[in-house]
């Protein structure tokens, strides 16, 4: 049987895993069993956190439009709020309210009010 020389392919495949890791400091970027390693740890967190970063918008979503509904009115707050919107079944997202707020605060103000007298 003839000798396998296999230097080419696995330079290969470490040339290509360490592309990925390009940006990495210190071993990180340097040692192949680090380098994969550090692969599977990064492709792990982003995973998670693309679940993560939904959840974190929504909450910063929620916080603008509460402090919005509070600067004008100390009595209506956004659960109330999102109550009145399913009651009336206007299903307005989240985030366009949050945008709605923070762009023009008289409009948040003008949507609650009229909200307030539909559900009364």
């Amino acid at each position: 049987m003839t000798r396998t020389k296999r230097g080419y392919p696995a330079r290969r495949r470490r040339t290509k895993v360490r592309s990925f890791v390009s940006g990495f400091q210190g071993a990180h970027s340097k040692l192949t069993r680090t380098i994969s390693q550090q692969e599977i740890r990064a492709l792990d967190s982003a995973h998670r956190d693309r679940d993560r970063k939904k959840r974190d918008f929504r909450r910063l979503w929620i916080t603008r439009i509460n402090a919005a509904l509070r600067e004008e009115r100390v009595s209506y707050s956004y659960s109330r709020l999102i109550n009145d919107l399913y009651k009336k079944q206007l299903f307005l997202n989240r985030k366009i309210l949050a945008q709605i707020a923070i762009a023009n605060k008289n409009s948040i103000d003008i949507i609650s009010n009229e909200i307030v007298k539909r559900v009364d």
